[in-house]
């Protein structure tokens, strides 16, 4: 992992937190949320507040995440909506603290430079006890205040100005009068600068999370269904329709029915060939990889020389790719791709609706050789098969994707998908979380 960490693919663009200052502010709100504080001077922290250091120290990886449903979160600064989310639960959760964060960057700036700002992302789910209580997960409500209370004490002092306006007699309430003077000192002047935070409900539908061995939930297309990356939950579901990825053919007709995917050779804008051919590429460096070649300093003509001469150890989901990439480049006979072909998910990209990134996300579970778009797509499954490849593959993928991708990862989004929403969150890695975490080692504190 420390290879992907150097190159800027792992634990890139956390927050770097070492003022004195702000380490205080931080052991007051995880006080505040957990009862813990850390004994650290400096760790980096991600758009939650969560920090990788103060999970190693603390022993506890969801520490700011109990029972992984209502994540809680601790912000320093307004910067760290430019931050990824580590360990990801819930496909939504980034997107909406980016939102929130956004919506009032102006309050949390103003709250940000003397406290920081402690919530979570409440729903009506304590617990999950059974994967039918992941459909109950339909609306989010952020819960923020400083740890010092602001927010809670501006709320007071509104509606005592509002008492001293309204009520008869309230000019000579000496004790009403002390109070506001008193709860005025820590919040400021609420009646010209009202401390009030906006946007804290948000809709969550369709999603993706990591409990029950990952889910994929579509509730509300005209035909639902929930697909499953392991064994199918028991009991019945909310919904009609419930496939694992093995029911490849199912899956299939569930994208065709809602109208989720399109042709990689039919999408508009986009190169298919390009794509189809490194498709093709990452299919033969898995398959060189396994059979333990060196994979160092390869161009195009090297790549068409393992190809040529592991053709026999290439799998089908390469050669039906190649009979495709024969009719979009050469005008070659149209290839019959049906849904049980290994190539068929290589083939398709998300449909524009409001599921694209979580249809390419299940996309990229289904079609796992296409690092790239694993990269992309679905950072926690990368990240978990890329500690099982061989090193040649481990150190050919780090390359590329440092290479091909973090130079420009809008253009490369908007070449694969048509886009450039930004999936992923990290843009450079942090030379002291190497230094530090290294990255699941004991945390050294000089």
């Amino acid at each position: 992992m420390i290879r992907l960490i150097e190159k800027g693919l792992m634990f890139g663009n956390l927050v770097h937190i070492s003022s004195p200052a702000l380490v205080e502010r931080y052991n007051r709100a995880l006080q505040h949320l957990s009862g813990k504080t850390t004994a650290l001077t400096d760790f980096h922290v991600d758009i939650s507040g969560y920090s990788p250091e103060v999970g190693i120290e603390l022993e506890d990886e969801l520490y700011l995440n109990p029972n992984g449903v209502n994540r809680q979160f601790i912000l320093l600064t307004t910067e760290q909506k430019r931050a990824p989310l580590l360990n990801v639960k819930f496909s939504t959760s980034r997107d909406i603290l980016r939102e929130f964060i956004e919506m009032n960057e102006a309050q949390l700036f103003a709250l940000t430079a003397t406290d920081a700002v402690a919530g979570e992302l409440v729903n009506s789910v304590i617990k999950l006890t059974s994967a039918r209580d992941l459909f109950n997960l339909q609306k989010i409500e952020i819960e923020a205040d400083t740890a010092g209370g602001t927010l809670r004490k501006a709320e007071q002092l509104a509606g005592m100005v509002e008492r001293f306006k309204t009520e008869e007699d309230a000019w000579f309430d000496d004790v009403l009068i002390a109070q506001m003077i008193d709860t005025a000192k820590q919040t400021g002047d609420v009646t010209r600068n009202p401390v009030r935070l906006k946007h804290t409900v948000f809709e969550q539908r369709s999603f993706w999370t990591a409990h029950y061995g990952g889910l994929y939930l579509f509730p509300d297309l005209d035909h639902p269904a929930m697909i499953c990356s392991g064994e199918k939950p028991e009991g019945e579901m909310p919904v009609k329709y419930v496939f694992d990825l093995s029911q490849r053919n199912r899956i299939a007709k569930f994208f065709d029915y809602n109208d989720l995917v399109e042709p990689i050779v039919k999408a508009r804008g986009i190169d298919a060939v390009a794509i189809l051919q490194q498709k093709m590429d990452f299919i033969t460096i898995d398959t060189a990889a396994n059979a333990g070649l060196d994979l160092t300093g390869l161009d195009r003509s090297d790549m068409r020389r393992l190809a040529r001469n592991h053709a026999d150890r290439l799998p089908e989901a390469y050669h039906g790719l190649a009979q495709l990439l024969r009719w979009a480049s050469d005008g070659g006979a149209w290839p019959r791709i049906t849904s049980d072909h290994p190539a068929y998910f290589y083939t398709l990209r998300a449909a524009d609706t409001p599921q694209r990134d979580l249809v390419n996300m299940l996309l990229a579970e289904l079609a796992p050789l296409d690092v790239r778009q694993l990269f992309i797509c679905h950072k926690e499954l990368f990240y978990r098969t890329y500690a099982a490849w061989p090193e040649a593959k481990k150190a050919f993928v780090a390359d590329f994707l440092a290479r091909e991708y973090q130079v420009d990862k809008a253009g490369a989004r908007a070449a694969l998908f048509g886009h450039e929403q930004d999936m992923s969150g990290d843009d450079r890695a942090s030379e002291q979380v190497i230094r530090r975490v290294g990255p699941w080692g004991a945390v050294r504190r000089g």
